[in-house]
């Protein structure tokens, strides 16, 4: 599921429970929540809200879940691993991996009719000892080359 609910660029694979994400938030320093957070920091909103070029990896297994920062990553490089996925996706007629780099492995692998189950290997920049898997439900292959097109969409 791509979604902008978190104020900028998102893509999710995976449901509510299951998933991992790959988003870039962007604050509104007119919030009323980011403006008494501010006063509290002692801030302007607009210093708290930053710059909102940060992407980050969410993730989360049978309710628990957690997330990190990729300092350094450039809306080019969520791009190019979401055209990647939306390429095997479109022309798989089995298994498949899509690799992110150091941080995000998908393995994709088909699950019924029309619909693929994700195995996600995270290894967090910052504790690159420590890798973590998430494993998705089936998602509908469809929904999620729709979602795709999405957040490409919202990055171009």
């Amino acid at each position: 599921m791509s979604s902008d609910g978190a104020g900028g660029p998102a893509l999710f694979i995976g449901t509510d429970t299951d998933y991992v994400a790959l988003v870039r938030p962007e604050l509104d320093p007119g919030d009323e929540g980011v403006r008494r957070a501010a006063e509290e920091a002692g801030v302007t909103p607009e210093e708290l809200a930053g710059s909102a070029d940060t992407w980050a990896v969410l993730f989360e297994q049978d309710g628990e879940g957690d997330g990190f920062e990729l300092p350094g990553v450039r809306d080019a490089e969520p791009a190019e691993f979401a055209r990647r996925l939306r390429d095997e996706l479109a022309a798989a007629d089995g298994p498949f991996t899509v690799d992110g780099g150091a941080v995000l492995r998908l393995d994709g692998r088909p699950s019924g009719t029309d619909a693929y189950v994700f195995t996600a290997h995270l290894t967090p920049p910052d504790d690159a000892g420590t890798p973590l898997t998430v494993e998705t439900g089936p998602l509908s292959a469809a929904a999620l080359l729709a979602d795709l097109d999405t957040f490409l969409g919202s990055l171009a």
